[in-house]
């Protein structure tokens, strides 16, 4: 009974020495390690994070036995623990910062361009031109990879292929995606509302064991590429000419042009936030005029 009462008062002495800070630190803490077990589901990380699992039960056994030669061995590889974990989860710390670096509180125009109206004006014309294009390549099964490239910029898979720098038409995402042309089989990359790299390559998807086995090359890389930025990645079936579209590591299929449109502008054209206050500025003039025409 003494010893019960003994611990009801640590834990009351403990509990009124923790100040707001506390609280916070320890919210921030849950809400870290939250994120992390959400980021590393259902990836090569979990598999990862279970072999240092065993590892460290390994390591408790041995020294609890008296192993010296295991205790060794386990003692020194955690010495190098935090360096192997930094190499083995790469891909994953990656997009860590990826995220982080696309969030609203560090979009800095130092990073980018200002003239938003411009890019809104040059997406608007080629939403419509990739809207056409690409169902004029679904009725002829013409397999094609478009990567509309949004915050995230992506020089490493522009690096792989060729440079146009041209305004979008469909003569021109024609001749791109023609059978056994030499850019037919790789991406066509666009930014700001032009076609800047035809014929790119890549990269693989993390979760590639979990893909749908009847989803061919084009479908993964540009799943792969979604999971790598927030690009919007249209794929056209060389065998079904079903139109899908990769968005945050996501495939959904079955698009119409008008569809596909509508999403397009959604996601690529970003929305004025000064439009609203316009709206209410002139629906506040007229209802002033109004009053005056009355009084």
């Amino acid at each position: 009974m003494a010893t019960l009462e003994n611990m009801w008062q640590s834990f009351i002495s403990v509990f009124r020495t923790i100040s707001l800070a506390d609280i916070l630190d320890m919210l921030l803490l849950s809400y870290l390690l939250f994120k992390c077990f959400k980021l590393v589901r259902e990836t090569r990380a979990q598999q990862l994070l279970k072999g240092i699992a065993v590892m460290v039960v390994a390591y408790l056994i041995a020294d609890l036995i008296g192993l010296k030669t295991m205790s060794f061995i386990l003692t020194n590889l955690f010495q190098w623990g935090i360096l192997a974990i930094i190499i083995m989860f790469q891909p994953e710390l990656r997009r860590i910062l990826e995220k982080i670096g696309r969030a609203k509180f560090v979009d800095l125009s130092v990073f980018g361009s200002n003239d938003s109206d411009a890019d809104s004006d040059a997406w608007s014309r080629a939403i419509d031109v990739i809207g056409n294009a690409v169902y004029e390549l679904a009725s002829t099964a013409t397999g094609a990879l478009i990567v509309c490239e949004r915050q995230t910029r992506l020089g490493e898979q522009i690096d792989t292929g060729t440079i146009l720098n041209c305004t979008p038409s469909e003569a021109v995402f024609g001749n791109i995606f023609f059978p056994n042309t030499p850019l037919h089989d790789g991406a066509v990359i666009m930014r700001d509302g032009m076609i800047l790299a035809a014929g790119c390559f890549l990269p693989k998807p993390q979760k590639e064991e979990l893909i749908n086995k009847q989803l061919g090359s084009r479908h993964r890389a540009a799943i792969g590429m979604s999971e790598n930025s927030d690009a919007i990645v249209i794929v056209v079936s060389e065998e079904t000419g079903t139109v899908s579209v990769a968005e945050d590591g996501e495939l959904t299929r079955g698009y119409t042009k008008e569809s596909l449109k509508k999403l397009l502008k959604n996601r690529l054209i970003p929305e004025k936030p000064s439009s609203q206050k316009k709206d209410k500025k002139a629906f506040a003039e007229k209802v002033r005029s109004k009053w005056k025409k009355e009084n």
